[in-house]
């Protein structure tokens, strides 16, 4: 799969719940990260995470397109001027799915809060479930999905896991342009991947 389905996508996306929205295919996913130019030119250059990235906190993997948008302001944002779309198995993503713990104890299904804090404290992985927005920002009732990483899952995912880092920041600020005109917006082409309800 590559980074080409840009097409007029009629939004026929759930209204509300839980739901992985991405660009997939039989065997990838593309999930975003907005960086600074640093970091974005090391990525795009190396196809890997390095240089002036940091292993040493966490790092937030976001699978659908307007959710970064919305966390970047469309490449607005200080230290987000550059979004980048990035490439990895799905089986990878599955795993890192399978080992996300619930950012907050009443998201989770955790029996009492000491055993989900022990579960946040040892897993490498932290999941969130924040409000989706439409093109121009707006808070909508739908859930969008943000996987937190650090540690081993976090090396793997900078250094090992990654197909193909794409700089779409070209086609992030042309989108910009069109926010209030959603007729000329262009848009990845997204579907369910997972529904959490």
């Amino acid at each position: 799969m590559k980074f080409e389905a840009y097409k007029k996508q009629v939004m026929q996306w759930p209204d509300n719940g839980k739901h992985i929205m991405a660009q997939f295919d039989e065997d990838t996913i593309i999930v975003y990260q907005a960086y600074s130019d640093a970091i974005a030119d090391f990525a795009v250059k190396h196809q890997y995470f390095g240089g002036a990235y940091s292993y040493t906190r966490m790092s937030w993997i976001k699978p659908n397109f307007l959710w970064m948008m919305f966390r970047s302001g469309w490449a607005q944002k200080p230290g987000q001027e550059r979004v980048l779309a990035i490439r990895i198995k799905r089986s990878f993503f599955d795993e890192i799915l399978s080992q996300a713990i619930p950012s907050s104890f009443g998201a989770s299904e955790f029996a009492t809060q000491e055993v989900w804090k022990q579960a946040i404290e040892t897993s490498d992985v932290r999941l969130q479930w924040d409000p989706d927005h439409d093109p121009a920002g707006n808070c909508l009732p739908r859930r969008a999905l943000q996987l937190g990483l650090r540690g081993e899952m976090l090396a793997r995912y900078g250094k090992k896991e990654i197909l193909e880092i794409i700089d779409v920041t070209p086609f992030v600020l042309q989108q910009l342009l069109h926010v209030d005109q959603q007729e000329q917006l262009l848009m990845p082409v997204e579907s369910i991947y997972r529904s959490c309800n």
